[in-house]
């Protein structure tokens, strides 16, 4: 509705930088209530409440603007919100759980060691310090409260990650799977698909009864008026009169009278517009309307002018071979469907085993072609993900594999050149750094599911909801 030409300061939406340092695990399980006693909770982790003046703390502490939260209640941001402070509480349960603690000595050399509060001689200073905290509106209480939570679950993580130092096989063998060279045999299928104009009526015809359902396509009648401080009061200029006649005119829409006797008052012409339906060679403002449908009656702001309009007639049918640019639409539709077709069934024929060399050659004859890739991060050729796939494949093995304009080839693993690592070489330490970042992750994962069995989350809804509306 009416807003942007009013409102000279938007609100940006703030973003949520909330980063929590587990990999997510599902926890939703949601209850309509809790126990007698606890209805002031909006969550329970094992016999641990989180009480709604604690997650109304967490919201605040988060300092995203009311107006934001407000905006997207809708979109699930106090579910997110909540989230956090779920994860954050668990994390500390488990902190507690391992009794694992940080001296005030260790937090206060973490803070002296910090660069943002060193001079230009390297050494710590307080006034640096208390600026900080000033600007950022922070108390130091506070401020290190948060430090040592964080540093908590820091060590939590490195006490659940320690001991992942990797054998040297795992590296060689990481180490192989990046850099092994794969000499390739592929053929572009393009040349193997249907021509578009090889589709005759009927069979766009038979395309669209067997998918009528799915293919249909809405149609409206409708007026509309462009209006702007010319039209309307005879000056290009957005002023109080201006707004004055608009807010006039919402007033007529809100009591239903006729589009065009509200205009003809005004004298704005308008534009009748029958049997539309959207496509992209239609002008701007009808594909915005048309997007706009579902309310029939309506004034809208639209690059530099007022947009009133009414629907008159929605209607949905199914495609009319007719249109020539509808028809061009199906036939893509028919030629991507034949494309789709022609490669399942070859897909189907590798996985089932009964595509061979053999096959590969009298497929491809004249038009197969041959590349060596580097490594698994060499995509000159192919995307990233197709050459990840060729990687993970045995020699002989075939497969579908496409580039970045989405070309589809179907590649034969020809040869593996393997290379060997040096464990004296400075790239070994490099992989053996990755392989251990590799297994501390796995280990983070299986600690991940250990901690979805070993608490049952449960969230309040009338809780939550309570919430939502006190936000409102």
């Amino acid at each position: 509705m009416i807003s942007s030409f009013r409102n000279f300061a938007k609100t940006k939406f703030a973003g949520l930088l909330v980063f929590i340092m587990i990999i997510p695990f599902v926890f939703w399980g949601m209850g309509s209530m809790f126990s007698s006693g606890n209805s002031n909770n909006i969550a329970k982790i094992n016999q641990t409440n989180i009480s709604t003046k604690d997650f109304i703390e967490h919201v605040n502490k988060s300092n995203i603007p009311q107006q934001t939260l407000r905006d997207n209640l809708d979109k699930n941001i106090v579910e997110e919100l909540l989230s956090t402070l779920i994860s954050t509480t668990l994390l500390d349960l488990e902190v507690k759980n391992f009794d694992i603690l940080i001296s005030e000595e260790t937090l206060s050399k973490k803070i002296k060691f910090n660069k943002n509060f060193h001079n230009e001689n390297g050494n710590f200073e307080r006034m640096k310090y208390e600026k900080f905290l000033l600007e950022n509106n922070q108390s130091a209480p506070a401020f290190e409260l948060r430090l040592r939570g964080r540093e908590l679950q820091k060590n939590l993580f490195d006490y659940i990650g320690a001991g992942t130092t990797s054998p040297n096989f795992l590296t060689k063998k990481l180490f192989k799977e990046e850099n092994n060279k794969l000499e390739l045999e592929f053929v572009n299928l393009n040349s193997f698909y249907r021509k578009k104009d090889s589709f005759n009526d009927l069979e766009i015809s038979e395309f669209i009864e067997d998918n009528k359902d799915q293919l249909k396509v809405d149609y409206i009648d409708f007026d509309y008026g462009i209006i702007n401080p010319m039209r309307l009061i005879g000056v290009d200029d957005f002023n109080q009169a201006f707004f004055d006649k608009i807010d006039e005119i919402e007033i007529k829409i809100s009591n239903n009278l006729d589009l065009k006797e509200i205009l003809t008052n005004y004298g704005i012409t308008t534009t009748n517009v029958s049997n539309f339906r959207f496509s992209p060679s239609s002008k701007k403002i009808e594909k915005k309307i048309f997007e706009l449908r579902n309310i029939e009656f309506d004034i809208i702001e639209y690059e530099n002018n007022y947009i009133v309009y009414k629907i008159n007639k929605t209607e949905t049918k199914t495609p009319d071979l007719n249109d020539e640019e509808l028809k061009k639409e199906v036939l893509e539709l028919v030629f991507q469907k034949n494309k789709f077709d022609y490669n399942s069934e070859l897909l189907k024929k590798i996985n089932e085993k009964q595509f061979n060399n053999n096959d590969f050659q009298e497929l491809g004859k004249d038009k197969i072609q041959s590349l060596l890739l580097n490594s698994v991060k060499d995509n000159k050729k192919f995307e990233i993900n197709s050459v990840e796939l060729l990687y993970s494949l045995p020699i002989n093995s075939f497969t579908l594999i496409s580039d970045e304009k989405n070309n589809i080839y179907l590649a034969r693993i020809k040869d593996i050149q393997i290379q060997n690592a040096n464990i004296d070489d400075k790239k070994f330490d490099e992989y053996s750094l990755k392989q251990n970042t590799n297994t501390k992750n796995s280990i983070l994962k299986t600690y991940d599911l250990l901690l979805n069995s070993k608490y049952d989350v449960v969230m309040n809804e009338k809780a939550i909801e309570r919430v939502k509306n006190f936000l409102k």
